[in-house]
């Protein structure tokens, strides 16, 4: 009984990794509004749950399946090339050797639409937030007003964010691809703020699925004003938590499994903020060598052998 309880179990688990990683991939260019949500769980308080099968919110469209065959093309051909020419698409020398880079920069609308906002507005609050680009398009402007009214769902206890957080890195297929910031040690943000502290999340390409809300975290203090200011933060200063919990067991932060990195506010003060984004980028301090800031501690230590 046991056996054949495994080989079903098993089974399973093929199918599903077969049409996860197989099928849906290469039916995804004809489906559209295809929508990572159908395998969330999270549903807002109060509302009812939603019983639609997913096969029926799938709408086939042959003319976007055309066109997503086209990019999956263009992107497997840049793929291909990018491999040839070495790590992340540079020569070695000049990857091995490279001391600055600029991750993301925002000089149009092309740079916008590589991240995503969001607000608690998702669970009933009443905090708003905007993204455009700045004056000249030489860097992108985020502002909107915080508001810490708690939604009366009879659950929400806390209300008053607003986030905005950059895309996963997608190649052929739509598969992640993260992020290979081993050679550097300092994050560098050029930002003009409003004198209200922002959080710095950078989440990393968990190997498990359990791991999917871990997170890195660290606080950017802008000191508000009318001139841009550069702030830098090694990596050896970002905690590790989950779910919102700083966690006991703290490590180095996965440089060469980079997924996205975001900018959170809630400090819990009603009213509104900006904040302008020149770049972010990348940098290389010879001179520290802290791998992480925080004590490790032994849990449950054992008494030594006398």
């Amino acid at each position: 009984m046991a056996s054949s309880l495994k080989i079903l179990d098993a089974a399973c688990l093929l199918k599903k990794c077969h049409w996860q990683n197989g099928l849906c991939p290469l039916l995804r260019p004809l489906v559209d509004s295809y929508n990572l949500t159908w395998y969330s769980s999270y549903r807002r308080p109060g509302t009812p749950p939603d019983r639609t099968p997913p096969w029926k919110k799938i709408n086939f469209s042959f003319q976007k399946g055309v066109e997503g065959i086209k990019t999956h093309f263009g992107r497997l051909v840049k793929e291909v090339t990018d491999h040839v020419k070495g790590p992340e698409g540079r020569p070695l020398k000049q990857y091995m050797m490279e001391q600055t880079r600029v991750a993301w920069e925002f000089r149009g609308q092309e740079d916008l639409d590589k991240w995503v906002i969001s607000s608690d507005a998702e669970i009933g609050g009443k905090s708003e937030i905007y993204l455009q680009l700045g004056k000249n398009n030489q860097s992108a402007l985020l502002y909107g007003n915080i508001n810490t009214t708690v939604p009366r769902d009879g659950e929400t206890r806390y209300s008053g964010y607003c986030s905005m957080r950059s895309k996963p890195r997608l190649v052929t297929f739509d598969r992640k691809k993260p992020y290979d910031w081993s050679n550097f040690n300092t994050l560098v943000l050029r930002v003009r703020g409003d004198g209200r502290p922002w959080m710095i999340n950078i989440y990393t390409d968990p190997y498990f699925s359990h791991q999917k809300d871990d997170i890195y975290n660290y606080f950017m203090f802008t000191r508000g004003g009318p001139y841009w200011e550069e702030i830098k933060v090694p990596f050896s200063k970002f905690f590790f938590a989950s779910r919102g919990r700083i966690q006991d067991n703290q490590h180095a932060l996965w440089l060469d499994k980079i997924s996205t990195l975001g900018l959170t506010i809630a400090d819990q003060v009603n009213g509104p903020f900006q904040l302008e984004i020149d770049f972010i980028g990348l940098f290389c301090d010879a001179a520290h060598t802290e791998e992480t800031a925080y004590e490790l501690y032994e849990r449950n230590p054992k008494n030594p052998k006398k």
